[in-house]
């Protein structure tokens, strides 16, 4: 989330850029999830520019910000961190990975059957949902996305897990006061320290590349 449309546009259009960036960099097939978490980020912050510019309501795209924010990421960030992950923390690793996968369907039924509101507040938006027993919902949540990366194994991905932390809890707090939205910053913080990520990866690519030359 960020303060305005045009801050939400400008910054999707970044983030999206480094995420195309780690994507042509990536080398191995494994990594590619995790490389394309920046696009997801960016293409989320382009999502909520619309968001702004409808007002925000129950439109399209309040649904496709709700939907990536919430069941996609719930899956993606466990899935690709289980990919990469050495093989002593792949086993951890499937407690993140099945919060994850309830957290994600509990999330998508709610979407289909009682959906999303949308509410501009000020610098902020604030994304109105009826869910059963939340805390224990976000908990599973922030055990699929956050846990999972702490959990990793690998030094890159563990500083990022502390950076979304940091920045999650800092979001939260200015969006309770109705302040302002600051994600988008660390969003674009994270999506640099992924590009750190790929650009270590891509030193020794070793097997399963996404191509192979002579």
């Amino acid at each position: 989330m960020c303060f305005s449309a045009t801050a939400d546009l400008v910054a999707g259009c970044g983030i999206t850029a480094v995420g195309v960036a780690c994507v042509a960099r990536t080398r191995r097939v494994a990594d590619l999830p995790m490389a394309a978490l920046p696009l997801i980020l960016g293409g989320h912050q382009i999502v909520e520019s619309l968001v702004w510019r409808s007002g925000g309501g129950t439109g399209p795209a309040t649904v496709a910000w709700a939907a990536i924010a919430l069941p996609l990421l719930a899956v993606w960030v466990p899935v690709g961190v289980l990919w990469v992950a050495p093989p002593s923390a792949r086993r951890r690793l499937m407690i993140p990975l099945v919060a994850g996968l309830v957290t994600a369907a509990v999330l998508s039924y709610r979407l289909a059957t009682h959906g999303v509101t949308a509410e501009i507040r000020g610098h902020t938006v604030g994304y109105a949902i009826s869910l059963p027993a939340s805390a224990l919902i976000v908990a599973g949540y922030l055990l699929a996305t956050i846990g999972s990366l702490l959990l990793s194994g690998d030094r890159h991905l563990r500083v990022l897990g502390v950076l979304v932390t940091v920045g999650a809890a800092t979001c939260w707090a200015l969006w309770e006061a109705e302040f302002v939205s600051t994600w988008c910053a660390f969003a674009a913080v994270c999506s640099l320290v992924m590009y750190g990520w790929v650009r270590g990866r891509s030193v020794s690519p070793g097997v399963g590349r996404v191509s192979a030359g002579r």
